[in-house]
């Protein structure tokens, strides 16, 4: 009985030591401008899709664990509707290291809302929030990727509740996933190809945006967690 312990407890540090140890995401959702309220229901969403997917999550406002050191423990890390200046000048630096050494990004909603004077950051979450209608509408999401892993369960055209962004930039080497028909509600500013939700390389990482998500009910949709577990895995650099 000793020897078959012994050799269960050598097994887990083997799958450990070769790369078999679940993966584990930094959850980050410190806010220096607008606070979502529904962050304090997306946070419990995500580590349960963890628990559902076989990743570990952890979760933080502090931006004084953006450090090298630190960073390294994570295969992606979640900005879960950040607003504003979130990160000085070294945290910064730490998380373009992060990223450039193969690190994975994922934007949330009011990603886009943050550091505005950081041009790095806004090439990788993909553009720059400029404004949204006074009210939140339905509105018809056009899937134009179906291939990805975020978007393959979705219909070809969704109809959802959500708040929806305009930008004031976006980048040029976006992968556009889903695309917002600006003829389904009013209020949209960014004409017939309108992104809702991308992906792209970039420098040396991986990085996904959804504009989805400011809504309660979001973390409590089927369609839209998928979507977003997608987006997590493909930052991990799941295959």
């Amino acid at each position: 009985m000793k020897f078959k312990y012994s050799l269960l407890v050598a097994l887990i540090a083997i799958c450990n030591a070769s790369g078999f140890a679940k993966p584990k995401v930094l959850v980050f959702c410190k806010t220096a401008g607008f606070h979502h309220e529904s962050i304090a229901v997306g946070v419990p969403a995500i580590i349960k899709l963890g628990q559902e997917n076989n990743f570990d999550v952890d979760t933080t406002t502090n931006a004084e664990l953006f450090t090298a050191d630190n960073l390294k423990k994570y295969k992606a890390v979640i900005f879960l509707s950040t607003t504003g200046d979130v990160l000085n000048n070294d945290q910064q630096a730490a998380f373009e290291q992060y990223i450039k050494h193969g690190g994975g990004f994922v934007g949330v909603h009011a990603a886009t809302d943050t550091e505005y004077d950081w041009p790095w950051y806004g090439n990788l979450v993909g553009a720059y929030f400029k404004s949204h209608p006074s009210k939140q509408q339905e509105a018809n999401l056009q899937v134009v990727d179906k291939s990805f892993v975020a978007t393959k369960h979705l219909p070809a055209t969704w109809r959802r509740l959500d708040e929806w962004y305009n930008y004031k930039w976006i980048a040029s080497d976006l992968h556009v996933l889903i695309k917002i028909d600006e003829k389904s509600y009013t209020g949209g500013e960014n004409g017939e190809d309108h992104p809702m939700s991308w992906y792209h390389d970039y420098d040396g990482g991986r990085a996904f945006y959804t504009a989805l998500g400011h809504t309660d009910a979001s973390y409590s949709e089927p369609l839209f967690l998928q979507h977003l577990a997608g987006g997590i895995k493909y930052a991990i650099g799941e295959k």
